[in-house]
C-alpha cells in the first residue's frame, strides 16, 4: 500500500513537472522571470558618489556622465544588445543622481552580469515587460510593412523601441485608425503603443 502511494505521488509529480515545462508559445519566447522582481540596485549605490558633473560648451552648461559610469553603461549595453537581448530592454543615465537605470525582464543570469559590469558604480535595475529581442522583432515587422500601410492610407511617422521595455511606439496622426488596423494585422499580443507626433 505504501509503495503504491509513493508510485502514485511520483507519477503525479512527474506530470506536473512536464505540464509546467510545456508553457504556451508566448511564455517560451520570453526568459523565465527567475531574477529579483520589483527592482534592485548595485552595491555602488551604497557608496558615497561624486557630485553631478557638467560639461560647458560655449555659454551653455549641460550635465554629463562620469567616465567610470559611462564605461559601466557601455559594458551593460553591449552585453544587453548581444547575449542578453531576451532580458535587456534598455539603459539610460540619471545624471542628476550619478547613476544608470537598466530596464530588463527579470533574469538571475542577466542580473549577475549587471552586478559584475557595474563594478563600483551605481546602477538601478527596474522590471520591464518586454526584452529588446522581442521588441526588435515587432519593430522590424512594422517597419517592413510601412509601404503597405501608406497604400492603405495610414501614416506612420516613426517606429521606436522604448528603453523602458514597455513596447514599440508607433507615432501616427490618426491613433484610432492605426491602432485598429495594426491590431487587426499583428494581434493584440503585439506590444505596440500608439502616440501622436510631437
Amino acid at each position: 500500500m505504501v509503495d503504491r502511494r509513493v508510485r502514485t505521488a511520483l507519477a503525479l509529480l512527474g506530470t506536473a513537472l512536464v505540464t509546467a515545462a510545456c508553457g504556451g508559445p508566448s511564455q517560451a519566447a520570453r526568459p523565465e522571470p527567475t531574477g529579483l522582481t520589483g527592482g534592485w540596485f548595485t552595491a555602488g549605490c551604497e557608496f558615497h558618489r561624486t557630485a553631478p558633473t557638467t560639461t560647458t560648451i560655449g555659454a551653455r552648461t549641460a550635465p554629463s556622465t562620469p567616465a567610470d559610469l559611462a564605461a559601466a553603461m557601455a559594458r551593460i549595453e553591449r552585453g544587453g544588445q548581444g547575449k542578453w537581448a531576451r532580458s535587456y530592454a534598455g539603459i539610460e543615465a540619471d545624471q542628476a543622481h550619478v547613476r544608470a537605470i537598466v530596464y530588463r525582464v527579470p533574469s538571475a543570469a542577466f542580473d549577475k552580469f549587471v552586478r559584475n559590469s557595474a563594478q563600483d558604480t551605481c546602477v538601478v535595475v527596474r522590471d520591464a515587460e518586454h526584452g529588446l529581442a522581442e521588441m526588435t522583432t515587432w519593430h522590424d515587422k512594422v517597419t517592413a510593412d510601412l509601404p503597405m500601410w501608406r497604400k492603405k492610407g495610414i501614416t506612420i511617422s516613426d517606429v521606436a523601441i522604448r528603453k523602458d521595455g514597455s513596447g514599440v511606439e508607433i507615432s501616427t496622426p490618426d491613433v484610432a485608425l492605426a491602432r485598429a488596423s495594426l491590431r487587426a494585422r499583428y494581434g493584440k499580443q503585439a506590444p505596440l503603443l500608439f502616440t501622436t507626433p510631437g
